[in-house]
């Protein structure tokens, strides 16, 4: 057994002089993983390094068609309201021994109404040299528009008239409620899809890029609320149809200024279909790069 172990342990101190003493190689092991390439150096150089294709001197084939995938933007909601309160009709209803509702019941808070839009996807399409594209997505767009504190405004669908004996109507309607609301909002949520020209001045540098859009979306209501907050009753969230208009068409565009996206989107029609002219408009800023 002894000259057993004794020989195997000669047997392995051969094997690792002989090893010592073949040369190393020089040359360094390359693999390319999608964009990346992978170098296996020698012992003396470093181990692994990693380099991306686009500084390492070679060229990829620019495509014609980039998507981007969820897009998300933040940016605040509002309005331009030209509506004649004066001949409102029937859709303002005014609580007897109250003054009537006008344009500062209407008014918003700023800094709390909120514009987030969800792009499920964003696409470009090459239409001169990668400079001009058509730029089209899907996505949703959400709208909360919070009044001022001191709000006394409600929504109704339709039914039994506040403060008038045995009146009702089907149609929908604001009334001037009887208590304060400490936070009370309109949200209005569409399933949009916006269409624009796009010109972008280098596509694949972030620092220097300048680029603009502009062109149009189209967007459908598929939900609309009214959120309220008092003393009185609590919290309350009342979905229904409040007169809005189903289809909203926009103006939108876009400035990219290095790696930052700003955009913003104006309404020329009222957002509701009856007596209010109230054009909606948001401004913002996008998240992430493309």
């Amino acid at each position: 057994m002894k000259k057993l172990i004794l020989l195997l342990a000669t047997a392995a101190i051969c094997l690792n002089l002989t090893a010592q003493d073949e040369p190393q190689k020089k040359e360094a092991d390359t693999i390319r993983v999608g964009g990346m390439i992978i170098v296996k150096k020698g012992k003396n150089e470093g181990g692994v390094s990693i380099k991306r294709k686009d500084y390492d001197g070679i060229k990829r084939k620019k495509r014609n068609i980039s998507t981007n995938w969820w897009v998300i933007d933040l940016g605040f909601s509002n309005y331009t309201d030209n509506t004649n309160y004066a001949n409102a009709g029937s859709y303002l209803v005014n609580r007897p021994g109250y003054p009537a509702l006008d344009k500062n019941d209407f008014k918003l808070r700023t800094g709390k109404s909120v514009n987030v839009n969800i792009w499920v996807f964003m696409q470009r399409l090459n239409l001169i040299k990668h400079h001009v594209h058509l730029k089209y997505g899907l996505g949703v767009e959400l709208n909360n528009y919070r009044y001022k504190t001191a709000s006394s405004i409600n929504y109704n669908e339709g039914g039994l008239v506040p403060y008038t004996i045995n009146t009702q109507t089907n149609a929908p309607f604001i009334f001037r409620d009887s208590i304060t609301f400490s936070k009370n909002k309109l949200a209005a949520d569409y399933v949009t899809v916006p269409l624009m020209i796009n010109f972008v001045s280098n596509a694949d540098e972030r620092k220097n890029r300048f680029g603009l859009s502009a062109g149009v979306s189209a967007g459908y209501l598929y939900s609309q609320r009214n959120k309220q907050k008092s003393n009185e009753r609590g919290k309350l969230t009342n979905k229904g149809d409040y007169d809005l208009e189903r289809f909203k068409f926009s103006y939108i565009a876009e400035l990219t200024l290095g790696p930052v996206t700003l955009y913003g989107s104006y309404s020329p029609q009222s957002m509701y279909q009856r007596s209010l002219d109230i054009k909606p408009f948001n401004v913002g800023f996008r998240l992430g790069y493309w």
